[in-house]
């Protein structure tokens, strides 16, 4: 049996060996890591959105409101319902910029708080939830696309305004005394509402664009805007927010609640696929197939690599089994014991005697040489070693020289 030596290298992963396979990542981590915070720095100034009084950006909505401050006109910016039906007191312009995204809750109460009110309420091209609540009687049509238009009515904003970039949802209504302006195949872009006895008017606007900070100097756009909502002292620009608290639904919805209809069966019918697919997979699975090695390893090797691993492991008892086995497997054919009982105490002891009997000098204990305990440490592996070869080559000598009859006799 060949055991490892203390001269022979062991294989161990040292601090150098891990700095080296992990720097890699560690470098792309702290990069990715500057990166972010460089990010975060260059975007930590005050952003605003799209319509934002706030905002000197392309879709932005400063410029207007630099424009109505300069003819008098207090701009005062919300971003949730309450804060928005509370600003909108008498004599008061409230701006919607978003109004699809409210829910009726918040509808309903922003309605409530300023119908009995004077002034005027604007909508950004509002949907069918927002019209049958400020606006019943009218009813939304496809969209067509933003173009100087004229005004084609008799609103003096309009008329003053002359042509202005319009266009998107279209209105129509059957409300009398209502102004239908802007109109594209017939129907407006921009209708006023006439206001009901002590309430306010309404305005609808199918695009919100020539309120940008890039075309408020184009056509008319300018005019229109600052005569639309500046008709009053106070105008209230409501921004629409997801974080507003009001627009949690009175219903707490799960997740699944937000699935849409029908997905539910297809991602049944995809759980049951996947499931088919894995017991498909699994009838496939059978007993290891052995390959030929790519390169042929001598058995030396092969045998101090394990060597190597019963060290480390300091596995002993499984050393001292495999040595046990392989000289009991040599042994048996030698001693004319079949195969399957060469592992069998009762069978291989008596045939083991039997053969060591005209050499009674040997003074080995063979139940405890060949089915004996694990042995204590490793001196004591070494010497079962050696006991098992002079076992082995004992009877392989007496095989060698015992008397062979001859064939004829």
């Amino acid at each position: 049996m060949t055991t490892a030596t203390a001269h022979t290298p062991t294989l161990s992963v040292t601090t150098r060996h891990l700095w080296r396979r992990s720097r890699g990542p560690l470098m792309a981590l702290l990069l990715l890591a500057l990166s972010g915070v460089v990010l975060a720095a260059l975007q930590s100034g005050e952003q605003h959105g799209r319509l934002d009084p706030r905002s000197a950006d392309r879709t932005g909505s400063r410029a207007l409101a630099q424009l109505l401050a300069a003819h008098g006109v207090s701009t005062h910016a919300v971003t949730t319902s309450e804060e928005a039906a509370a600003a909108a007191g008498p004599d008061t312009t409230l701006l919607v910029t978003d109004p699809d995204v409210l829910t009726q809750r918040q509808l309903t109460g922003l309605y409530t708080a300023t119908a009995h009110t004077t002034g005027r309420t604007v909508l950004l091209a509002p949907g069918p939830a927002p019209l049958d609540t400020f606006a019943p009687t009218v009813q939304a049509e496809p969209p067509v696309t933003n173009a100087a238009r004229r005004p084609g009515c008799s609103l003096p904003d309009a008329r003053r305004a002359g042509n202005a970039l319009l266009g998107g949802s279209r209105y129509v209504t059957s409300a009398a005394g209502a102004d239908r302006c802007y109109p594209s195949g017939g129907k407006a872009t921009l209708l006023r509402l006439p206001a009901p006895a002590g309430g306010r008017d309404t305005v609808l606007l199918g695009s919100p664009e020539f309120l940008y900070n890039q075309h408020l100097d184009e056509h008319g756009n300018a005019s229109l805007a600052l005569q639309l909502l500046g008709s009053h002292k106070h105008l209230v620009w409501y921004l629409p927010s997801v974080s507003d608290p009001s627009s949690t639904q009175d219903d707490q919805r799960g997740l699944l609640d937000l699935v849409p209809a029908g997905w539910g069966w297809a991602l049944l019918q995809l759980a049951f696929a996947a499931l088919l697919a894995a017991l498909w997979r699994a009838r496939r699975l059978g007993p290891l197939v052995t390959k030929r090695l790519p390169v042929t390893v001598p058995a030396a090797e092969t045998t101090e690599g394990h060597a190597r691993l019963y060290e480390q492991a300091n596995a002993r008892d499984r050393a001292a089994a495999v040595l046990r086995a392989a000289t009991r497997t040599r042994l048996a054919p030698l001693l004319g014991v079949p195969a399957a009982h060469a592992h069998t105490p009762e069978t291989l002891l008596p045939a083991v005697q039997a053969h060591l009997a005209p050499a009674p000098g040997t003074g080995t204990d063979l139940p405890s040489l060949l089915f004996g305990p694990a042995p204590a440490d490793d001196r004591a592996l070494v010497q079962l070693a050696d006991h098992l070869d002079a076992l082995e080559s004992s009877i392989v000598s007496q095989e060698r020289h015992a008397p062979r009859e001859h064939p004829d006799r």
